[in-house]
């Protein structure tokens, strides 16, 4: 997913967001605004992870998520 789709999903994808990294605060998640970049520092401040591995968890998390909303209902 890249940043334009980031910061367009961004009010659907927030949510998820805390879930997914409870140590992030509000004051974050408006700080990051749908912006990967900001997002990857975000994770680096809270969790103490390199770049690498703040972009690996933003990647994966945002592919499972495209992935669960994309899947077709029965």
């Amino acid at each position: 997913m890249n940043e334009d789709i980031l910061e367009g999903k961004w009010k659907q994808v927030k949510g998820n967001v805390r879930n997914w990294w409870g140590k992030l605060t509000d004051d974050d998640l408006d700080r990051i605004a749908g912006r990967s970049e900001k997002m990857v520092g975000v994770l680096q401040e809270r969790y103490g992870w390199t770049k690498e591995r703040a972009n690996e968890e933003l990647t994966t998390r945002l592919a499972q998520w495209d992935a669960e909303t994309k899947a077709p209902t029965r």
